[in-house]
């Protein structure tokens, strides 16, 4: 069982930054990918980044690349999103999730966090 805490959410104006944390529970942290998702008002549940276990494999959904980053230390059971550059329409609330494979696949994601609001005003 993981258990995920998002923090680092809040109010930006676009053009701003925000990072946001992902603390995991247990002693297995190093063993899971894990991933960013995003969901808008109205809006399907959208992939964002992951992240391989060891960090060496990442990638991104085309519309963040180039201004978010997704890194993880496994020594202190952390998962981060950098967010720079944002834009109105990356208003959302962003869940961090464990996988045992690299996948950009929500339903191939086993935990979830509570999520954290992001909003970027205009």
């Amino acid at each position: 069982q993981v258990q995920l805490v998002e923090s680092g959410g809040g109010l930006v104006q676009a053009g701003g930054s925000l990072r946001l944390s992902c603390a995991a529970s247990g002693r297995t942290f190093s063993r899971y990918a894990m991933g960013w998702f995003r969901q808008a008002p109205g809006k399907e549940r959208e992939f964002v980044a992951t992240i391989s276990q060891s960090g060496d494999s990442i990638y991104n959904v085309n519309s963040v690349k180039g201004r978010f980053t997704i890194s993880r230390v496994n020594a202190k059971n952390t998962v981060y999103l950098q967010m720079n550059s944002l834009k109105p329409e990356d208003t959302a609330v962003y869940y961090c999730a464990a996988t045992q494979i690299v996948t950009i696949l929500h339903k191939e994601y086993d935990y979830w966090g509570q999520g954290t609001q992001v909003t970027v005003s205009s």
